[in-house]
Parts: structure tokens; sequence; C-alpha cells
């Protein structure tokens, strides 16, 4: 299916409209093609402002959560990020755009492949992606400190200490909170000097609960995946 460019200028507009003002997340939102990383016969509805299935019950996020979160993030060049959630790929390769490196951790393989397959087609050689629980941040010590870390899964009370451990002095955590029985909010918390953090609540959001563990392949319907282009 032939994409429209005008749907992606639509987006990008509308994305300003709604208060997204950071050049260069509108930018990467411009440059990274939303399409390459959903199912085929959503594909009309790519530069469409909503979330869309992607299978094994996860969704690539509506486009305006994915610039809001990147925004909160302020990130730069240097910036070496955590991404806890790989998913589509999508909020991945918008980093990828941004920052120095991007280290990603994706509990369902088989997306965690799909979406590798995507950064190949991209050409993005500044992400790292591994199959792992995400709860426990990154595993290898030598990756530590992150400069941000992103999480697109709500935890339920408070974020994993792990995440607070291995973040720089200076950096940032967004991430949402809460149940979706209780009402999840978008979470920016700013690791001032030690076990010091300020906090500010950004917006009330709808995600996938954060999970422990990776679940057996076994347990796959593959066919739930859909075909990407």
């Amino acid at each position: 299916m032939t994409i429209d460019p005008a749907n992606k200028i639509r987006l990008i507009m509308h994305l300003r409209n709604m208060g997204i003002r950071d050049t260069d997340t509108l930018s990467a939102m411009e440059k990274v093609p939303r399409e390459i990383f959903i199912p085929l016969p959503l594909h009309d509805k790519a530069y469409e402002d909503t979330a869309l299935p992607i299978g094994l019950g996860q969704t690539i996020s509506q486009p305006f959560i994915v610039a809001f979160m990147t925004e909160a993030l302020e990130l730069d060049k240097s910036c070496k990020v955590l991404e806890i959630g790989t998913g589509s790929g999508y909020q991945t390769s918008i980093l990828a755009n941004m920052c120095r490196r991007v280290y990603t951790i994706e509990r369902h393989k088989p997306l965690l492949e799909r979406a590798e397959e995507v950064f190949r087609k991209l050409r993005l050689g500044n992400i790292t992606a591994i199959a792992a629980d995400g709860m426990k941040g990154w595993p290898e010590k030598s990756q530590l400190p992150f400069d941000r870390i992103i999480c697109t899964a709500a935890a339920a009370m408070k974020p994993p200490a792990a995440f607070f451990d291995q973040l720089k002095d200076g950096g940032i955590l967004v991430m949402p909170v809460g149940t979706i029985e209780g009402g999840q909010k978008l979470m920016r918390y700013k690791k001032e000097q030690g076990d010091v953090f300020s906090v500010k609540e950004l917006l009330t959001v709808r995600f996938v609960p954060l999970l422990p563990d990776v679940p057996d392949p076994s347990t796959y319907l593959l066919k739930e995946l859909g075909e990407l282009a």
C-alpha cells in the first residue's frame, strides 16, 4: 500500500497543535516511517494519532504519546538511553535518531526479532536490543549508568528500584505508573543526586502493565503477529 505523504505532514501539524514543541522530536517523528512497524492491513492508519495492535496483546503507542514521552526526556546527541519495552521498535527508532545509543529490552522474543529486522532496514546502527526481564534493567554492568531511561509499560505502584539505581545523577526517567483499574499517570523522575529525586506528574495515560520474566516461546501463537511490509 502506498502511503500518502500528506498524511504524515498532517500528523506532524497535529502534534504541534497538541503542544509538542521540540524540533528534534518533531524531526525524528517525520523521518521515521511508522507504517513499517505495523501489520500490512493497518497501513492506512499509520499516520492517525491512535494506538494500533502489533500482536501478542501489545500495541504501538499513539504518535502523540511517543512524541510527548520523547520530549519529556530532554534528549541530546550525547545521551545513552535505556528503553524498557521495545514492542514494535517505533519508539526505539525515534530515540535512535536523537541520541548517541539506545539499549532496549523486550520480554517477547518474537516482537524483539521483528523489531530488529526493521532496525536493519532503517540502517539504525546505534541500537542494542536484548530479550530479558525489563524490571531488572540492563544486565551488563559495563553499560551503566544511563543518561535517560524510558519505560513503555506501567508499574503498578512505583518504578522498579533497578531503574533508579541505573540512572546517572542528573538523569531522567519517564514512565507510566498505576493500574488500568485505578488510573495511570505518566511520571517524570529526575535524579538530582544519589537517592534524591524530583518527581513530576505529566499526563493521564493507558499502558499495558510492566511484567517480569521472559515468556516461554512455546506459548506464542506466532500468527498473531501479522505480516510487515
